[in-house]
């Protein structure tokens, strides 16, 4: 291990200003592939949440006060200078969770193209509309930007997250305080060095829960958008509930696919595999449950093997490496649990499903079969690279099973028949992939379903989420 003694040590950043925490206890930032710290943060506090809300708050006002075309001139700015540092970014993923930089790069790529769509989005959005009354009056609606937002990320798309969430709320007029997963504040800290904003409109808190609590529940707060598991987000919609605060939530996520007998056996099997082993699986939308028509299951199952090929695991750092390690040796644990789990039931490990020997967090693409729904590898989110496979006997029973579960944040699903496509949009689920998994134009707006979270995003709902309308009525004017 490290010394920690020669580590990095992070800071918040508040009121334009690198400053320290009130506590002083530091929490380590562990390289998922070497177990090395490689730096140290304070696990923080509600004064240290304090002191950047009230940085927020001040420059709202002002903030607010600029035209839309400055507020987005600016963003617009900030993402140029997030995207010469793309390659810095991507590394410090690495380093912090694991994730390729091969595959970092892209992702950081599409985060930077979506801060610049959504942020340019507020050109057109509505801002204010007007109507003639019929008795000669006239009524206005006004969004005004709520005030201040507390944007938590999660650890698996550190920078890309982040990104995603802000375009919006900024552009509309409003401060935020983002607190980035204790397991990967590297990143942010290095977004937030290249910050070209003016003080007080974007502020980090670094920490743990002794931040994150605080924070959700703040007196002024006025949206909470949180990323993360069911567990923590049910606490944040709690918190944020108690105090009146609007809050968008997505959660978890245990998405299904379902694989006709019409495809082309091959070429999904490697598009499944991709959906199911990408940064080794820490994706909320990766494929969990894998539905295939009995017809081609054999088939398909060995070219899914063979396609597992591709995604051994590796230090992230090295050129090509498809799959890095899981974030922690929990994440790990959980994993693992489930497969052993499912074996223990009956299921069939058709390739990977061990431990590998040595030091990181890694664990091999795995592909499983005979899968029941009722296993905690079918219920519950895995968050790791397993592709559990399930026969059925036609696509309704895909698309029955696929229905049954907790969550509905995505779906894939891969036929060419037209009444079966139609039938799997039936699926609660926030998005709905055909023929291909993630992807989709700029105009996409989603709410997740059931467990997976609550509150619409992309295109102008995200912006409806971040203004409060108001509406003022102009009597007609004396004859």
């Amino acid at each position: 291990m490290t010394d920690e003694t020669d580590t990095r040590t992070l800071q918040n950043f508040i009121d334009g200003a690198w400053t320290g925490s009130f506590d002083d206890t530091l929490l380590p930032v562990v390289n998922p592939a070497t177990q090395e710290t490689i730096a140290r943060f304070p696990r923080g506090s509600g004064a240290d949440v304090d002191r950047a809300v009230a940085a927020a708050l001040r420059a709202q006002a002002e903030w607010s006060a600029l035209s839309v075309e400055d507020r987005v001139a600016r963003i617009l700015r900030w993402a140029d200078r997030i995207e010469e540092h793309t390659d810095e970014l991507a590394e410090l993923e690495c380093r912090e969770m694991g994730k390729p930089v091969d595959i970092g790069r892209r992702f950081i790529a599409a985060g930077v193209a979506g801060l610049r769509a959504s942020a340019q989005e507020g050109l057109s959005y509505s801002f204010e509309t007007s109507t003639d009354d019929p008795g000669g009056g006239r009524t206005q609606v006004i969004r005004h930007p709520v005030g201040v937002a507390a944007v938590v990320t999660p650890w698996n798309f550190p920078v890309t997250m982040v990104l995603a969430a802000l375009g919006p709320v900024l552009a509309s007029g409003n401060t935020v305080v983002v607190k980035p997963s204790e397991r990967s504040p590297l990143s942010t800290v290095r977004l937030f060095e290249l910050l070209d904003l003016p003080a007080g409109v974007l502020n980090l808190v670094l920490g743990d829960v002794h931040a994150g609590e605080p924070l959700v529940a703040h007196d002024d707060i006025d949206l909470v958008h949180f990323t993360g598991s069911v567990a923590a987000g049910r606490k944040v919609g709690a918190a944020a509930g108690r105090s009146l605060h609007r809050a968008v939530l997505e959660l978890g996520g245990k998405d299904p696919v379902i694989v006709d007998d019409d495809v082309d056996v091959r070429s999904t099997a490697e598009a499944v595999a991709f959906g199911s082993f990408v940064n080794t699986g820490q994706i909320c939308t990766s494929m969990e449950r894998i539905y295939v028509h009995e017809a081609i299951a054999e088939e398909f199952v060995e070219e899914l093997v063979r396609a597992s090929e591709a995604y051994a695991y590796d230090d992230g750092l090295k050129s090509g490496a498809m799959m890095g390690p899981l974030v922690d040796g929990r994440q790990r644990d959980i994993v693992h649990s489930q497969v052993t789990d499912a074996v223990s039931r009956g299921a069939t490990v058709r390739t990977g499903g061990r431990i590998p020997d040595g030091t990181g967090y890694f664990y091999p693409a795995t592909v499983i079969t005979g899968v029941e729904d009722s296993m905690p590898l079918m219920t519950e989110e895995t968050f790791g690279p397993v592709a559990p496979v399930a026969v059925v006997s036609s696509f309704a029973e895909g698309v029955r099973r696929a229905s049954r579960s907790a969550f509905g944040l995505a779906l894939t699903v891969y036929s060419h028949t037209t009444e079966h496509l139609e039938a799997a949009k039936t699926i609660p689920a926030g998005v709905i992939w055909v023929n291909q998994w993630q992807g989709g134009g700029g105009a996409a707006t989603y709410e997740p379903a059931r467990a997976s979270g609550m509150g619409a995003t992309g295109a102008t709902a995200s912006y409806d989420a971040a203004t409060r309308p108001s509406t003022v009525h102009t009597a007609a004017a004396s004859s």
